[in-house]
């Protein structure tokens, strides 16, 4: 599989463009916007290199998520970094869907150590061929990161793609049992997604305004499933070991402003945790975290 190499600035608003053209009829028949047919995708790389961990950075996310200040990055910041890797794969010709209407269904960190502020990283994001799923098709997008030679941090963001369904036995999912309720409320604000789109580089309409949200079907702006992750994780982040390896399945969107209730439960090594509805225990996310 060819490594294609993301250069400069990336994000923003003009890569969320190119990934929303495919959508337009006619628009998406042009050349360097038409997508290839799924039949003959068989995976697509991109590679950032050089990357640093900067105060600012990582000051403005722990910020955002509820992480204490330390001079070691957030478990989750690395998806920062690598976001940018997602969106050029799904706005690359060479990607079978559009990048626009991919629902972010799983998430699985394994950090093998401490992240420290000032490291460089090497980042890699991969994806193969889409996996069949009852409403579609899977398509795991796999990421590395290393320092030097090392391998520090690496994870796994599974995207549906409502449609078609793909030729195949399609895979159960993470299975969580016996998941907490009920615990702590949180109360989030009506602009947290702006809040975290912007140190996230993440601008996309359904997070943002009620106007925008609406446009793509939801009544009003939902929070960043990796948001939910994150805020999840900062809650018991100083009971975690720091290598770790953190699985989460995202249920239901969690609409802003709004209410949401954490739960966690601990049994030896693992912790089990949910984000869930206080107004009637539907869960928004199911996750558990066990040393890596």
């Amino acid at each position: 599989m060819e490594t294609k190499r993301l250069d400069g600035e990336p994000g923003g608003l003009s890569t969320l463009l190119r990934a929303a053209l495919p959508v337009i009829p006619g628009v998406n028949q042009l050349p360097g916007v038409k997508k290839v047919s799924p039949k003959n995708f068989t995976g697509l790389s991109y590679a950032r290199t050089a990357i640093a961990v900067t105060r600012a950075g990582v000051d403005a996310y722990s910020a955002v998520c509820s992480f204490p200040r330390k001079d070691t990055a957030p478990l989750p910041y690395p998806h920062v970094l690598a976001f940018p890797l997602h969106m050029a794969i799904m706005s690359d010709p060479a990607f079978p869907y559009p990048g626009i209407g991919m629902v972010h269904m799983e998430n699985t960190i394994t950090a093998h150590r401490a992240i420290g502020v000032g490291e460089v990283l090497d980042l890699t994001t991969a994806v193969a061929a889409p996996r069949a799923h009852d409403k579609g098709a899977l398509l795991d997008f796999v990421t590395t990161v290393t320092a030097g030679d090392e391998l520090v941090w690496e994870s796994v963001s599974t995207y549906l793609r409502r449609g078609a369904r793909t030729v195949g036995e399609p895979d159960a999912g993470l299975s969580f049992t016996d998941a907490p309720t009920g615990g702590v409320q949180w109360k989030l604000p009506g602009d947290l997604g702006r809040t975290y789109a912007g140190v996230a580089g993440d601008p996309n309409p359904i997070h943002l305004y009620p106007l925008t949200a609406k446009a793509l079907g939801f009544p009003r702006q939902i929070a960043h499933g990796m948001w939910t992750k994150a805020r999840s994780i900062a809650a018991i982040e100083n009971r975690l070991p720091d290598a770790v390896t953190v699985e989460v399945s995202f249920k239901k969107p969690v609409f802003l402003p709004g209410t949401v209730a954490f739960a966690h439960r601990q049994d030896g090594d693992a912790h089990t945790f949910a984000l869930t509805s206080p107004k009637d225990g539907a869960p928004h996310l199911l996750g558990r975290a066990t040393p890596a």
